[in-house]
């Protein structure tokens, strides 16, 4: 039999949780044709990998992303390719592009995902200009596919997407106003066409502190907030019936949207479960006891008859931010007023008045309630400053230092001084290894939940698979295992994939040849690592990323190599290798004689 490549003596995991074993492995033409105990022959034209002392495994799948826009002009996504990461989930947290104009897209996407707005409309217009935009998801699946994909994509519709089409964004973010009978049955109609179209479901969110861009409805909240019961029960029975995937956000001001959540994926008699996956199992710090509360409420209602699971991000989970930027301060008064002005002359004046400042201390006093942020100046490390004496310090370190300042007022104060040029970094959960390791041996997560694509320079989960596998091979080394590798990998890969019904995960004779093979040698302290690249098609803005490319020798989508020693080859983003993975569906390999057009692109500057 002749191969294309021959993958020689690697331990080879099949993403079933099935004890690894030395294989060799024999694809041809996008697929593992064979897995063999002997060493299989080369032919003269085949590529010879010689993986001893490694993993060979199938590439891990991200269940949530928001790569919505960056894959329209940046479709290879190397920074997930080069963390092993082969099928990646679009439509997230009710947010698509299925629908909507540009200029809502960027009021949706640019505030609470934190992508520059104006970058999310001219990559929509671009593509609508050189007419290769789409009128619904049959079209927006093509379209994807004409682009040259790196990873695999799978994809949810998002109901904010459906709201402000059907609505209008202005009517859709109004709490007076409720969609027309006929309007929700066009909601239902839309979703029935994205599920025909593959799609794994549709994407909810309750959350009210992620707020909209924009002039028109800047800092409400999205559509898919405002929508009642009326409106979803529909769209959640229709899931229920073609048995797809919900994926919501509870508003965590409201922990009873937290348990309505879970009890509504419980198959009542006749009625099948309503597949759930709930954002997300966080080990707060600012509420530490959460964490068990999820777990059991995802256990109770799974014994009931429920397919629930929790998205979980298997490592700390650590934040950087320039300035006032970031999402957290959305959650309480004074920080939401100050992120709903886009002028920072304006903002300035805010932090000058003792009247906003009191405001603001009482928010970070308050330490009651549901909330995602400590609220701890304390605990916020400063790593970069014009003023070089207060980095490496704390604000409240500062404060303290600056005759006893209230912790708020140095922040204000060095904001004022220094703008978003003062660089700082938190941790505000999933920072207890113990309580990590709890979860992921969990049957009511699921591992995920990295935001990759988004929060560009606030966060950087990219590798969030290879982190699990050191923290499992670390626990292992120190003779505290709590979970194998191959279960490890079954969690990353398999697992994923069989729940959303997409064809990936698996490393078995007839799948796909979507391949990490894995130095465990070099899962070490440089996954952990601060790194920053620019990104072009986003103007050169500098997003925070993850470097360890030692840990990765080769990464193949469909059989090719997209990522050769933790470096993406010069096929990525020039050919496709990935394809849209429809629900229920096997997916041929894109034909490697045929290589896609380069993408429509806008003019960036180049990188500072």
């Amino acid at each position: 039999m002749s191969y294309d490549t021959v993958i020689r003596r690697g331990l080879w995991f099949d993403g079933t949780g099935a004890e690894p074993a030395i294989r060799d492995l024999g694809i041809r033409d996008g697929r593992v044709v064979e897995v063999s105990v002997e060493p299989l022959e080369a032919g003269p034209g085949t590529e010879v990998v010689d993986a001893t002392g490694r993993w060979v495994m199938p590439g891990m799948v991200d269940i949530h992303t928001h790569y919505d826009v960056e894959v329209l002009e940046g479709p290879g996504l190397s920074e997930s390719l080069r963390h092993g990461i082969t099928t990646l989930l679009l439509g997230s947290c009710s947010l698509s592009t299925v629908h909507v104009d540009p200029v809502d897209a960027g009021d949706l996407f640019g505030r609470v995902e934190a992508i520059p707005r104006e970058h999310v409309i001219g990559a929509l217009q671009r593509l609508r200009d050189a007419g290769e935009g789409w009128d619904g998801p049959a079209e927006y699946v093509e379209a994807l596919e004409r682009r040259p994909l790196g990873p695999n994509l799978a994809a949810f519709v998002g109901h904010s997407d459906l709201r402000a089409a059907v609505m209008g964004l202005d009517r859709a973010t109004r709490k007076e106003v409720r969609p027309s009978r006929s309007e929700v049955t066009r909601m239902e109609q839309m979703l029935t066409d994205a599920l025909d179209a593959g799609f794994v479901g549709m994407s909810a969110q309750q959350l009210l502190f992620d707020k909209l861009d924009g002039d028109l409805c800047r800092s409400r909240t999205l559509p898919s907030t405002y929508a009642k019961r009326r409106e979803m029960r529909p769209l959640r029975s229709l899931l229920r019936r073609r048995g797809r995937v919900l994926q919501a956000g509870p508003d965590a001001s409201h922990p009873h949207t937290i348990v309505t959540q879970a009890l509504g994926s419980i198959g009542w008699g006749k009625q099948p479960a309503l597949r759930t996956s709930l954002l997300s199992a966080a080990d707060i710090k600012a509420i530490p006891f959460v964490i068990h509360l999820m777990n059991l409420l995802g256990g109770v209602v799974n014994r009931l008859g429920a397919d629930f699971r929790w998205q979980h991000l298997p490592v700390p989970f650590e934040v950087y931010a320039d300035g006032i930027d970031l999402v957290i301060f959305e959650e309480f008064g004074s920080g939401a007023i100050a992120l709903h002005l886009q002028e920072q002359a304006a903002r300035e004046e805010l932090f000058r008045s003792e009247e906003y400042r009191r405001a603001f201390r009482k928010d970070y006093e308050s330490k009651y309630g549901p909330r995602v942020w400590h609220r701890d100046f304390f605990d916020a490390e400063i790593v970069a400053c014009p003023d070089a004496s207060v980095v490496g310090k704390s604000f409240g370190q500062v404060g303290l230092e600056r005759g006893g300042l209230h912790p708020v007022d140095a922040f204000l104060d060095l904001v004022l001084e220094h703008g978003t040029a003062v660089r700082w970094r938190t941790t505000i959960s999933n920072h207890r290894p113990k309580v990590l390791q709890r979860m992921a041996q969990s049957p009511h997560v699921q591992m995920g939940f990295s935001d990759a694509g988004a929060h560009l320079r606030n966060m950087a989960f990219y590798n969030f698979g290879l982190r699990l596998l050191k923290h499992v091979r670390d626990a292992e080394v120190a003779g505290r295992p709590f979970l194998t590798v191959a279960q490890a990998v079954h969690r990353l890969t398999g697992e994923l994939a069989d729940f959303y019904g997409i064809d990936a995960g698996h490393l078995r004779v007839g799948d796909r040849a979507d391949v990490l093979v894995v130095d465990p040698a070099h899962l070490d302290a440089s996954l952990e690592g601060y790194h920053e690249a620019p990104v072009e098609i986003y103007g050169g803005l500098r997003r925070m990323v993850n470097r360890n490319d030692a840990a990765v020798p080769l990464v193949m989508v469909g059989g090719q190599v997209v990522v050769r020693d933790g470096e993406p080859t010069d096929i990525v983003g020039r050919q496709r290798t990935g394809s849209f993975l429809r629900v229920g569906q096997p997916t041929a390999a894109p034909a490697t004689s045929s290589p896609v057009p380069e993408p429509v692109r806008g003019t960036a500057p180049a990188p500072a």
